[in-house]
């Protein structure tokens, strides 16, 4: 897949990009935001190239800025004195994702939809989409074209409409759905919804997108222009999945509360969500959708190019950004390069040691089942196999060329204490570096290869092990085939299968509880250190308040003459400060003082 969307047109009047700073600026209608229906509206490639401007309101999280700020939940640790948005929370200011939006994803001074990475912020760029959707379906009926046509721009329009409330409402809880455009005279009274309120809406919109959008754009007449660069759009399968993710949280502990005042699960929006996982998995089984889980051999090429031109993520991406440029590649510092020392270039995060713990054995088991085979002695030998390809552990091999023989001791990490590897100012914190997003190569010894890291919001493991929890939840049972599909246990071992680890042991498949401790475990793993899943997910599920969450520890040990560690103790060096209103992010003050019944969340 290449680098860049193909467009199919261009509009000859867009609608003017109007440096939106606040909901105050979505509300208030401006002369620049009138299209000309002449112009725009017309026909299939007019509407068209309005309608892409949309995939550049999506931010691109991982080039928001030069550290791996995406990771806000408790998968690394940063150098000290760190100033990321993830520092920021660790010591308890969550006000940090706007009040230095510099280095926030969620934020930006404005709306952009071109130029630099660095500008695109969610919570103005959404505002700013969600009004440009709202104009578009305003004005299909003047659109010229064939029921194909109309079909898929009404489908994308649906699609970022509900998807833009969605990002908005995982950070912020429930807000005003707007569905129309607003008049510039009317008098502001669009009260915050509950979170399950606001759910149902943004349902309504991705279920209609679903029936509108094709599976694959290829098998259209009007995709079959753009043939072979079609991946990026917005289909059926994507408009499934969100569905699916949507009811999901909806019916998660977290949202459930705030809407009910039940701190449980509840069964009937994971029922929802079931359903409409298994109507995506079924294009996958098919073979109708180019979606499928590549070999693991293949798993690097989900993260990175390593030199390539084709843009990681196919054919698991369901949804990713656009690429809007490439600055990381080859870069000697940043996301681009994290897992090596600085004295050989990168080098700022280190995966939190008791993170790493949610990597099992093997066989499957987690590493502290007694029957895992697991020996503190030797901890590093028979793990899952995803270990090996994300994490760096001491005596790995991190440079291949030639190197000088006074720096032939940086050919392996020591990671030991008081090894090379280990100044916690410019390398390790922890006593492990992180490798899964870089090729090893990625260092000033080896010259920093033309690497780029391209992350994608969902993949197709994150939606088996979605669809493994809401059968688990709606159903009360990892055996139960739920919407007439696969079981949960069965949707689980699909992605343990994939990198040859072993499945879910019976002992764990036959107790709720314990099985919904190896989705959480298996989601730790599979989607580690990517996107925001673990921040969110350990959010709906009300685990932030455990303490096992909130520390973040590191490693020390002495290397035997084996080679194997020996006197390793864990230490805490951080403990993130989560109070109980964190669970929702506070909002804008400015937005907040809008009208009397928006409101700020609780606690703020």
């Amino acid at each position: 897949m290449k680098k860049n969307i193909r467009i199919f047109g261009r509009t000859i009047v867009l609608l003017a990009i109007i440096g939106l700073n606040s909901c105050t600026s979505y509300l208030d209608k401006s002369p620049e935001a009138i299209v000309s229906p002449t112009d725009a509206f017309i026909n299939f490639t007019n509407f068209q190239g309005f309608t892409e401007e949309l995939y550049n309101c999506v931010p691109e999280y991982t080039s928001k800025m030069w550290a791996t700020n995406w990771m806000m939940g408790d998968e690394t640790i940063n150098s000290p004195g760190g100033l990321w948005l993830s520092d920021l929370f660790d010591k308890g200011d969550y006000w940090g994702w706007t009040t230095s939006a510099w280095i926030s994803w969620l934020d930006a001074g404005s709306a952009k939809t071109s130029g630099d990475s660095f500008d695109r912020g969610l919570w103005p760029n959404a505002w700013y989409a969600i009004r440009k959707a709202n104009l578009g379906l305003a004005n299909l009926d003047k659109l010229n074209a064939t029921d194909e046509e109309k079909n898929l721009v009404k489908g994308q329009l649906l699609f970022f409409r509900g998807w833009f409330h969605f990002e908005l409402m995982t950070y912020w809880g429930g807000l005003p759905y707007i569905d129309r455009e607003l008049s510039p005279t009317e008098k502001l009274e669009l009260p915050r919804l509950s979170y399950q309120e606001t759910a149902d809406r943004v349902a309504k919109d991705l279920r209609e997108a679903a029936d509108l959008l094709p599976v694959d754009w290829d098998n259209t007449t009007a995709g079959a222009k753009t043939s072979g660069a079609n991946q990026l759009r917005v289909t059926k399968m994507a408009a499934l999945a969100y569905l699916g993710k949507n009811y999901l949280y909806a019916g998660s502990p977290l949202m459930n509360k705030q809407s009910t005042g039940s701190a449980t699960y509840n069964a009937d929006y994971c029922q929802k969500a079931a359903a409409a996982f298994a109507e995506m998995l079924k294009y996958v089984d098919s073979g109708e959708s180019f979606h499928k889980l590549v070999l693991f051999k293949d798993y690097s090429s989900l993260f990175y190019s390593n030199g390539s031109n084709v843009m990681p993520g196919y054919p698991e991406a369901i949804f990713m950004s656009q690429t809007y440029n490439t600055w990381f590649n080859g870069c000697p510092w940043g996301p681009s390069s994290i897992f090596a020392a600085r004295s050989i270039g990168g080098g700022y995060c280190s995966p939190n040691a008791r993170y790493v713990e949610n990597y099992g054995m093997a066989n499957g088991l987690p590493i502290d089942d007694p029957e895992s085979g697991y020996d503190p002695a030797d901890p590093w030998a028979n793990r899952d196999p995803r270990f090996y390809h994300d994490i760096v552990i001491d005596g790995d091999k991190i440079v291949s060329g030639s190197l000088p023989a006074d720096d032939e001791k940086l050919r392996y990490a020591a990671l030991y204490t008081g090894g090379v590897s280990r100044d916690e100012s410019t390398c390790s914190r922890t006593g492990y570096l992180l490798r899964k997003l870089t090729p090893i190569t990625a260092n000033s010894k080896d010259n920093f290869p033309n690497n780029y890291m391209h992350l994608a919001y969902m993949r197709l493991p994150d939606v088996y092990l979605m669809y493994a929890e809401a059968v688990l939840q709606g159903y009360g049972s990892a055996t139960s085939e739920g919407p007439n599909y696969i079981t949960a246990e069965a949707a689980l071992n699909v992605v343990r299968t994939r990198c040859g680890a072993g499945p879910v042991a019976q002992k764990y498949v036959g107790d709720k509880d314990k099985f919904m401790s190896e989705i959480i475990r298996e989601r730790a793993v599979e989607l580690a250190f990517e996107a925001d899943y673990r921040f969110n997910d350990l959010r709906r599920w009300l685990l932030w308040g455990d303490k096992k969450y909130l520390e973040k520890t590191a490693i020390y040990f002495d290397r035997g003459t084996n080679g194997k560690p020996i006197n390793m103790t864990e230490k805490v060096i951080a403990t993130r400060i989560f109070p109980e209103r964190a669970y929702w992010l506070p909002l804008k003050t400015a937005d907040v003082n809008l009208y009397p019944s928006f409101g700020q969340n609780p606690g703020w």
